[in-house]
């Protein structure tokens, strides 16, 4: 969704993964709640990230810019893509210069991913008032890099290394804080969720669990594959299945109705992403916290400490 060019209120930066983007998401519907109209609050984001649909979808204008990622490492390929990254991000400068000069926010807020980086450049350069919030127990580079510039940092827990820092909390979607929580005791759920973009490790668990539990009906489990993993994932289930297991396996690439599964499930195993923990947290859902290892600075690994 975009909508035409004018000044507004909010211009909230960022996204990726769904870490960045629900936090976001949830800060703009607070902003609605307290008398700014929607069209006042804009979302800039990356073409390639999860915000590109999640923010149309909740109703909030975005444009998208083709900012990529730096990339970890020390192969031949890893240059060369790092190389185009930046070629990239210089496009992406251009772009964010040009939106905040239309646009002219009073605000812009960046919850960190490499999509946030070309609006907090142009909004320091435009000298426009920039808040980071910063969701993991180990701040990204992105907000790091944009505390260096002169913006506020918020964060969402005590002792994150960003100088001058606001606790705030992390940002839970409405959706989620309102569950009522309603486990069934003849049949517990148990709901595996890799994160936004899946996890080999839990899916290759959760489908293990379908081999130990087919012959109970007294257990349900919801696996959340991740929709790069989804086919690879139904091949193996496929594979799996016999005419008389009784165990109810449902298999999903991703969950769009997150609230509904934290009300029903007795156990969650999930990674360790800054927002997982606050909404399991929130709605107070017993969990196994499985940190992804490949996480910038291990900060999966603070998070669910």
């Amino acid at each position: 969704m975009r909508a035409s060019l004018g000044p507004v209120f909010a211009l909230i930066t960022g996204g990726g993964t769904g870490g960045h983007v629900y936090p976001a998401l949830a800060l703009a519907d607070a902003l609605v709640a307290r008398g700014h109209p929607t069209d006042t609050i804009r979302f800039v984001g990356a073409a390639r990230g999860l915000e590109a649909r999640a923010v149309p979808a909740a109703g909030y204008s975005i444009d998208l810019l083709p900012a990529r990622g730096l990339q970890r490492g020390r192969s031949l390929r890893t240059f060369v893509a790092n190389v185009r990254m930046l070629g990239a991000m210089a496009v992406a400068v251009a772009g964010a210069a040009r939106l905040v000069r239309a646009l002219r926010p009073e605000v812009v807020v960046s919850v960190g991913g490499y999509a946030s980086v070309p609006v907090v450049l142009a909004a320091r350069w435009r000298r426009v008032p920039v808040v980071v919030h910063e969701q993991n127990a180990r701040p990204g580079l992105a907000n790091r890099l944009a505390v260096r510039l002169g913006a506020r940092p918020a964060v969402s827990l005590p002792g994150t290394a960003l100088r001058d820092a606001v606790v705030i909390g992390n940002p839970v979607r409405a959706e989620v804080l309102g569950i009522v929580r309603d486990p069934s005791a003849a049949c517990a759920l148990v709901g595996v969720v890799g994160g936004s973009l899946g996890s080999a490790r839990l899916n290759d668990a959760a489908l293990g669990l379908y081999d130990r539990w087919r012959d109970r009906a007294d257990r349900r489990v919801h696996h959340v594959t991740g929709p790069r993993r989804f086919e690879a994932c139904a091949r193996s289930l496929e594979a799996r299945r016999r005419p008389d297991d009784r165990l109810a396996y449902e298999l999903v690439a991703y969950e769009e109705q997150m609230d509904r599964l934290y009300a029903e499930a007795t156990l969650c195993v999930c990674r360790a992403g800054a927002v997982t923990v606050a909404e399991l947290a929130a709605a107070g859902v017993p969990s196994v916290l499985v940190p992804w290892p490949g996480a910038a600075d291990d900060h999966q690994s603070a998070n669910a400490a």
